[in-house]
């Protein structure tokens, strides 16, 4: 219970310097503009009413976008009033508390032209409410995005500098074979009984060599370069051509661009596998 007023509290408090704004240019509004006949009241008291206004649009906003907001979040966590919605709860409102207040407390006649003036009036925090989190939302996906970008940047950067013309030359345990290969063109290293298979991309097509030699020896002369990561005791892929990490309730496998196959995951390698992913 203390958490959730804690939070309701902490939306008020980020929200204050808005609906302030918003409840105070009302106010201006009406002062300034004098949509409604406010003859019977000195100016003092004039103020004092039209405050009133100003402070009937700030309860409403409080009440629609924290309080009612909150109590019906009680169906699920993710459950949110539609913008829609609580525009149009507010606008409603607080046109009867407008209408109430100027013709019980001002004694102002309500016709079909004041009535009209309420409406538009009433309709502008709804606006601007909406046009805040419109603008709010935009700023999210922009700095997502701008994120994103850095992360796309850094792993360009880390491309270049390590795999861009470098090729690197796999040699069999005897001295027998050589395999030279640019390491941007090297997709996935498995362990075959006593030799490892290395698939790699050529101009047309996808190819496979057998070389005498462990893994492990692999490994260890592909340290250099970062973007190759062990997935499985049998495999070492290129990160660069994770299309997929797939998953069910038995097992985790990979999937590679250009490679039919399921790639295995073992367990101590899957968070690693996931920070690379994300």
């Amino acid at each position: 219970m203390d958490n959730k007023l804690n939070q309701i509290i902490k939306l008020f408090k980020d929200n204050l310097t808005l609906y302030l704004s918003i409840s105070i240019g009302v106010f201006l509004f009406v002062l300034f503009f004098q949509p409604f006949i406010l003859d019977r009241f000195d100016f003092n008291n004039r103020l004092l009413f039209i405050a009133g206004l100003g402070a009937i649009v700030f309860l409403f906003m409080v009440l629609v976008r924290i309080t009612f907001n909150r109590l019906i979040q009680k169906h699920g966590p993710d459950y949110v009033l539609p913008a829609y919605l609580s525009g149009f709860i507010m606008l409603i409102l607080n046109s009867l508390a407008f209408t109430f207040y100027l013709r019980y407390v001002g004694n102002v006649e309500i016709t079909f032209y004041v009535m009209f003036k309420i409406i538009v009036i009433c309709l502008s925090p709804s606006v601007i409410l909406r046009l805040y989190d419109l603008f709010k939302g935009l700023k999210v996906v922009n700095d997502t995005l701008q994120k994103e970008k850095g992360i796309i940047q850094t792993q360009l950067k880390e491309y270049k500098e390590d795999y861009l013309n470098k090729t690197i030359e796999f040699v069999s345990e005897n001295k027998n074979e050589q395999l030279k290969l640019q390491v941007s063109d090297i997709i996935i290293i498995q362990s075959a009984d006593n030799y490892v298979e290395i698939i790699f991309k050529e101009p047309d097509s996808i190819t496979k060599k057998l070389i005498r030699n462990s893994l492990k020896n692999i490994e260890f002369q592909l340290k250099p370069f970062s973007n190759f990561i062990r997935c499985h005791r049998t495999c070492i892929v290129n990160k660069h051509y994770i299309e997929k990490l797939n998953r069910n309730y038995q097992k985790q496998w990979l999937t590679l661009k250009g490679i039919s196959e399921k790639i295995p995951i073992s367990r101590q390698y899957l968070s690693k596998l996931q920070e690379i992913i994300v």
